[in-house]
């Protein structure tokens, strides 16, 4: 793969916690997002014109959903939404396990075949971690290793979300943390969450 301005995993919670529908619409969400136009100009507007994309799933385990797909113009967007649109709920309905999921998506990064001036996990979900490792060291060993982590919280069951993102999941250079009151929100949340992602410090 080509080296890229940045290579971002979205790291969707697919816990016991997200019905059939919110999932769907998470997805469906997803996809809608980089069909937009703004969305594919974020990626392809740094100086190596793409950004690398991958998707993976999680709940009590982890599954890559969308191995990393270039987006460098509307086609590759087109391309990488499609694939959003087909991929099935891989993962079991289980506990939110946010730590481990973090430390899957770390490893997904890793494994990048390319070099990308940044990497970003994108972890979108509506429940603190329960099962597994906690987040914060997590974090903190992907700011070590030059990571940032940035979080959207639906708040549909809890509301001190993004409090919790703030304090033990988000991190590195530029990270932040977005709400979104429920999965009806969703599909504008990510895009806007999309958008600032990819362009990095280009956005004001």
């Amino acid at each position: 793969m080509r080296d890229v301005d940045v290579a971002l995993c979205l790291a969707v919670d697919a816990s016991s916690s997200v019905d059939h529908d919110e999932f769907g619409l998470m997805m469906g969400g997803l996809a809608a997002a980089f069909r937009e136009p703004a969305v594919a100009a974020a990626a392809a507007g740094g100086a190596r014109g793409a950004a690398a994309v991958s998707v993976l799933l999680w709940s009590v385990t982890q599954e890559v959903a969308v191995p990393w797909m270039l987006v460098a113009d509307a086609d590759g967007a087109e391309a990488l939404a499609a694939a959003v649109d087909a991929t099935p709920r891989l993962v079991p309905p289980g506990a939110t396990a946010l730590g481990e999921a973090m430390r899957a998506a770390l490893g997904l990064l890793a494994a990048f075949p390319g070099e990308a001036a940044r990497l970003v996990i994108d972890v979108s979900g509506d429940g603190a971690g329960n099962a597994g490792l906690p987040s914060a060291p997590v974090r903190d060993a992907a700011v070590r290793a030059g990571v940032t982590v940035n979080g959207l919280a639906v708040v549909n069951e809890e509301p001190d979300l993004p409090a919790h993102y703030a304090a033990e999941v988000i991190g590195g250079p530029g990270a932040f943390v977005m709400a979104c009151a429920d999965y009806a929100d969703f599909a504008e949340a990510i895009r806007r969450k999309l958008v600032r992602e990819l362009r990095g410090a280009l956005t004001a």
